[in-house]
């Protein structure tokens, strides 16, 4: 699944004075759970274990936040760009700026892990990290987001 099934453009966000990790995880969750419905409480206390069990920063200032919940039929991603970065206690020190959380239904073992692989991947590439973080607006953004066929160069 690619990032354009993941996301719509009603999730993603420009977030200004983002707070700490604990707020960038319950704003994701909101999101989340406003995108098909959902329960935010639930989703952000799984993203918030998971997060508790070791970092999601990926490094280069990039974090995947992401947990299995019950009661979703498919997974789903929100998307947030944050200024000032936030403190993820990422291995390589960097704050991120650049946040994919998702949810996965419970029961989609296999299909979290190749998800989280590919969202993984598509984030290393630093083209694409650098037209995120260039975006002027939330359109722009959005478009780097669900353009599946543009791909950036380093």
């Amino acid at each position: 699944m690619a990032l354009q099934g993941l996301l719509d453009a009603g999730r993603v966000a420009i977030v200004d004075a983002p707070g700490d990790l604990s707020a960038v995880i319950r704003t994701a969750a909101r999101m989340l759970a406003d995108a098909e419905g959902g329960d935010a409480t639930a989703i952000g206390d799984g993203l918030e274990a998971r997060e508790r069990l070791a970092s999601t920063a990926i490094g280069h200032g990039v974090a995947i936040p992401h947990a299995r919940v019950d009661g979703l039929e498919q997974s789903r991603g929100a998307f947030l760009r944050l200024s000032p970065p936030v403190d993820f206690g990422a291995a390589d020190g960097e704050p991120v700026d650049l946040v994919l959380a998702m949810a996965v239904p419970r029961h989609a073992m296999q299909g979290h892990l190749e998800l989280l692989a590919e969202v993984a991947e598509r984030f290393s590439d630093p083209g694409f990290r650098a037209l995120l973080r260039q975006a002027r607006d939330h359109g722009e953004l959005a478009g780097h987001l669900l353009d599946g066929t543009r791909r950036a160069t380093a």
